[in-house]
């Protein structure tokens, strides 16, 4: 134990809070900072790329996203692409590849069309995709041995822009900007999972198991763990935890780029698409499905019991849960992902999905991504008997902050870090530079 007391703690090495990190460090006249990892080094958890679809979302090919979200989430992935361009290693952190939402059938090349000329003006670079079109850009997606798939086509497409991420090497990235900050005290300490948070007279006490480290200002971003730790403190017990895995499949390269396909509005998880590997090359990777997985870490079985405590499950939780199962293709749709994780079944059943993007794939082309695909703790607002399906943010005014789920994900990373930031400084009364603030991530980037 001892009895320094830092500036600020962050618990969570992820892309998050190493963003946070970053933001602090740079941009603020804080100096002493520290960051706690239950695992040996950064990302290791949702953030690597084996757990994520590798995505930077713009809010142009997500059709899920209103015009008012898709515009606030291009600002985000803007501040993404403005610090990554000007990493000495930019092409090992963000990645150019073409990338499109496809429509097929009559109704959804109609959503297509009526959605072009709504967002057209947020996004000039967006173009309105023909199939003839579409077979200049993505051949595999409308031609089915040298003949057009029968269908109708059109696609919405950014064929020239950042569209993919290694977030473990943007997490390595914010680490190495935030110690090259040779006049602020700036630590990592790795194998220190938290226990427990203990606030006395505005010092945080965070106990591991081998030390106690004492913050003014504490911010968890540590996936499912945050509510785990904030229901410890006795905050955020309205809510309860619903965590969702995603798996993958991987194909030959038949792709091109990224290819989305239209969400369904009745379902309340992603669509499958398919996308180059930052990985691995040579492969296209499908996904993901959607599992409902009682654990708070993919692979993770120590997580299980963990999950059980912020479950927090009652008649409340059952009422989700059993609203969830009464729309048809919410009920169909959990049931077939369920059977995805059968291995005798799950490539056939898979096949039906994957075509719908790739109409020629073959059973041979398909294998069953194993040890990819991480977890997304959704949030069960108990008080109101809901799914919520955006951002989740606890902050009680006492000077620490608790993040679950940023949304849409990794792509949200820095600009839910300045959220903090703008948090911590006024709670610590720290001063942030916003004119180098304004000219380095809030400048114009190239997307769209």
């Amino acid at each position: 134990m001892t009895d320094q007391i830092h500036q600020v703690a962050i618990i969570g090495g992820g892309v998050c809070g190493t963003a946070l990190l970053y933001m602090l460090a740079e941009y603020t006249d804080i100096n002493d900072i520290v960051l706690l990892e239950k695992y040996a080094g950064v990302a290791r958890v949702n953030s690597h790329g084996r757990n994520n679809s590798q995505t930077i979302h713009c809010g142009d090919i997500e059709t899920n996203y209103t015009l008012e979200k898709a515009t606030k989430v291009k600002a985000a992935a803007e501040m993404l692409v403005n610090f990554a361009a000007e990493l000495p290693n930019v092409d090992q952190v963000i990645f150019k590849y073409p990338k499109m939402v496809l429509g097929v059938g009559d109704q959804e090349c109609r959503q297509l069309r009526q959605r072009y000329q709504t967002f057209r003006e947020v996004f000039p670079n967006m173009q309105l995709l023909e199939k003839s079109d579409i077979a200049s850009h993505e051949p595999a997606v409308v031609m089915i041995n040298g003949e057009m798939r029968p269908e109708p086509c059109v696609a919405l497409a950014v064929l020239d822009d950042y569209s993919a991420v290694d977030y473990q090497r943007l997490s390595e990235a914010f680490v190495d900007k935030a110690k090259a900050k040779t006049d602020k005290q700036i630590q990592l300490l790795f194998n220190s999972e938290v226990d427990d948070i203990v606030e006395k007279d505005g010092v945080f006490s965070l106990v591991t198991g081998d030390k106690i480290i004492k913050a003014r200002s504490v911010v968890v971003s540590a996936g499912g763990h945050s509510l785990l730790l904030a229901q410890k403190m006795g905050y955020g017990l309205e809510f309860s935890c619903l965590p969702v895995a995603g798996s993958f499949y991987f194909t030959p390269q038949v792709l091109r780029g990224k290819v989305y396909t239209v969400q369904n509005d009745a379902l309340p998880f992603a669509a499958v698409h398919g996308d180059p590997d930052v990985l691995i090359e040579g492969k296209t990777r499908f996904g993901p499905t959607a599992l409902l997985l009682p654990l708070l870490e993919r692979y993770n079985n120590k997580t299980f019991f963990e999950f059980l405590r912020v479950l927090r499950l009652d008649s409340r939780v059952m009422k989700v849960f059993w609203d969830l199962f009464r729309i048809k293709d919410i009920r169909n749709y959990i049931f077939k992902n369920f059977l995805f994780e059968v291995p005798l079944l799950r490539r056939w059943l898979f096949l039906k999905d994957a075509r719908k993007i790739v109409p020629g794939l073959q059973l041979k082309d398909i294998e069953f991504a194993k040890g990819f695909g991480g977890v997304r703790p959704q949030l069960i607002d108990k008080k109101n008997a809901k799914l919520l399906m955006g951002e989740a943010k606890i902050n009680p005014g006492t000077g620490i902050v608790f993040n679950m789920t940023p949304s849409p994900g990794g792509t949200s990373c820095l600009e839910n870090a300045e959220t903090d930031m703008r948090i911590i400084a006024s709670r610590l009364g720290a001063t942030i530079n916003e004119a180098v603030l304004n000219d380095t991530l809030h400048k114009t980037a190239t997307l769209n």
